[in-house]
């Protein structure tokens, strides 16, 4: 696990051990920032199930002005620490240790540019997740919102009644990649 491309390019990130998290691998990682690389720049970038934190501090070496990384472990965000220390993104960083409603509910109050979304697979969060951004008006149409899943035809279900749409979508073997919009 490395950071790809930018101002910490290849910085090798610390991950946790075990089995509670699936980092996404570099080159689905490099095929999701290709594509999201126009909307970088400046932006503020949401990692809700931030495992080691490698999405997100991938955006900020990439030109994010901001990357909020959210995970309710305390092992991810003592990991999530260590590779803000070590790619010396803590003037662009905010790191939440709490669930992830929470965090939308309460801590999260300004307007995401592109959010990621790679939650432990066979849980509803992700539709949880997009209907608090949406109540909470923390997102626009103009928010990039990205989904790692194992399920795509059970999370689109899942998310069809929200006011969303599906511009884009990619396999990666095991990986499957949607992107939505308002």
């Amino acid at each position: 696990m490395r950071i790809i491309s930018g101002k910490a390019r290849g910085t090798k990130l610390y991950t946790l051990e075990g089995d509670n998290t699936r980092p996404t691998l570099d080159r689905v990682k490099e095929s999701i920032f290709n594509i999201i690389q126009p909307d970088i720049q400046n932006s503020i970038f949401l990692d809700l199930f931030s495992g080691c934190g490698a999405m997100g501090l991938e955006a900020v070496s990439r030109g994010a002005k901001k990357a909020i990384l959210c995970d309710k472990s305390k092992d991810a965000v003592n990991i999530i620490k260590k590779n803000i220390e070590k790619t010396r993104f803590s003037n662009n960083t905010v790191v939440l240790n709490m669930d992830f409603k929470l965090a939308l509910e309460n801590e999260i109050k300004e307007k995401i540019d592109i959010v990621y979304l790679d939650p432990p697979y066979k849980t509803d969060f992700i539709y949880k997740s997009i209907e608090i951004m949406l109540k909470k008006s923390i997102i626009n149409e103009n928010t990039k919102i990205i989904i790692e899943t194992d399920d795509k035809e059970r999370v689109l279900k899942e998310i069809e009644n929200l006011n969303i749409k599906v511009i884009d979508e990619r396999k990666y073997g095991r990986a499957q990649v949607i992107f939505l919009k308002i």
